[in-house]
């Protein structure tokens, strides 16, 4: 989408190097988009990682890590239900915490996309 643009053809027009044309014309302009598809993606990372370790097939015993303590928390649930649910509400604040941010950022740094 961007190396169609006007001043991308230009520039290959008029003999720039393809280098030049790659970080003077499209890294700035994709950066913003970017920079909220990794704050996004961090937050799927948090439950991809969380979901492995309470299958049991993440980190392993010795390392805290709130899916294994999920998965560890099962069985002691209709006694001490505080240690399954402080972990999951740790996994969604946090992960929600990611995507408001790459919601913001979306919003500073785009901000012809937002909707008034």
């Amino acid at each position: 989408q961007h190396r169609d643009r006007n001043f991308v053809q230009f520039s290959r027009c008029v003999g720039t190097p393809e280098r030049f044309i790659l970080f003077r014309h499209l890294v700035p302009s994709i950066a913003a988009d970017l920079a909220v598809l990794a704050s996004l993606d961090v937050g799927w990372a948090i439950i991809n990682i969380s979901t492995l370790s309470f299958l049991g097939l993440g980190v392993q015993a010795p390392t805290p890590e709130w899916g294994a303590m999920l998965n560890e928390a099962k069985n002691v649930l209709t006694s001490n239900p505080t240690q399954m649910i402080v972990p999951g509400v740790a996994i969604v604040i946090l992960v929600s915490a990611f995507n408001l941010m790459g919601d913001a950022l979306r919003d500073v740094l785009d901000p012809k996309e937002v909707n008034v």
